[in-house]
């Protein structure tokens, strides 16, 4: 398969208002790309626009405020797109969220609301532009699962079943579309330095202390620029790498789930246990829904 071209093309991208989603809307316009942006934080959003016309005012840009939660208004959003881009060439599907807590301590509504975000938006976006895609030669799919799509630590139940999901799916679509000539990108960022800790739901059963020694700890990982990782994800697409891991923060633990993947788990709680406070009795927490997605890391 030949090297994708940027210039030219179409690009949608959701999650575009901050993290990852900002970098890629940013390098995709540097490579020459015309932009369809997604994200239900309008604020931001019209920050990133204003700012990539300003550096580059020779590009296309729309953009389309919707909750990705919503399948009615996700679907909308698809069809429009698909009508008024019949020429898409790349699709990224970058917006995500997260939730604090182990499996007992969140509701089934919101555990499933990470899934809709994750994972169902994902499937539903890519079945709609699907045939957009297959009818434009060169054309590719990138969908962003992440560290924990490859290793699935205690307290991620949600987070890593949506990014195993992922996984899944995209490696299915990898070898399904070869004959199509879409080349297909599984992206497994690492620690992104992004708003996915601060802006994550809290589950309902966990304290806000027990959820707060968690974001401290997980917060210590996010050391890569999110710049550094769209170009790195960039560069993949543009080589048509089937699989990008971004960070050692991914890299050893994909290499410790293939050495260990029934142990590994271990080695995780030995690792945080050091930094470890007392835990109070669970009681519910404030709501903390995230403005804006973000896929990245470990995201």
């Amino acid at each position: 398969m030949r090297d994708f071209v940027f210039p030219g093309a179409t690009a949608v991208l959701t999650g575009a208002a901050s993290g990852i989603g900002e970098a890629l809307a940013h390098g995709l316009a540097r490579r020459g790309a015309d932009l369809v942006l997604l994200d239900r934080d309008a604020e931001r959003l019209d920050g990133v626009v204003a700012a990539i016309r300003a550096a580059h005012p020779d590009r296309r840009i729309e953009t389309h405020l919707v909750d990705l939660a919503d399948a009615e208004a996700t679907d909308r959003v698809a069809a429009e797109i698909s009508r008024a881009h019949p020429r898409t060439r790349l699709l990224v599907n970058n917006a995500g969220v997260a939730l604090g807590g182990r499996f007992d301590q969140v509701t089934l509504e919101e555990f499933l609301w990470v899934i809709d975000i994750n994972f169902r938006a994902v499937v539903r976006l890519t079945h709609a532009l699907l045939p957009t895609l297959k009818a434009e030669p060169g054309a590719h799919l990138v969908n962003i699962s992440s560290l924990f799509g490859i290793i699935a630590p205690a307290g991620q139940a949600a987070y890593s079943a949506s990014k195993f999901a992922v996984r899944g799916f995209t490696e299915a679509l990898r070898h399904e579309l070869v004959e199509d000539g879409v080349g297909v990108t599984c992206v497994h960022p690492g620690g992104i330095r992004t708003r996915i800790a601060a802006s994550a739901r809290v589950g309902s059963g966990v304290s806000r202390e027990e959820y707060e020694v968690g974001r401290q700890q997980f917060e210590k990982l996010l050391s890569i620029d999110p710049a550094r990782a769209a170009e790195v994800i960039l560069r993949g697409v543009e080589r048509r790498r089937g699989r990008v891991l971004i960070g050692w923060s991914a890299k050893l633990p994909d290499l410790l789930a293939r050495v260990a993947p029934a142990s590994y788990g271990k080695l995780l709680a030995l690792g945080m246990r050091p930094n470890r406070a007392p835990v109070p009795a669970p009681r519910p927490a404030p709501d903390a829904t995230p403005a804006g997605a973000e896929p990245g890391g470990p995201a």
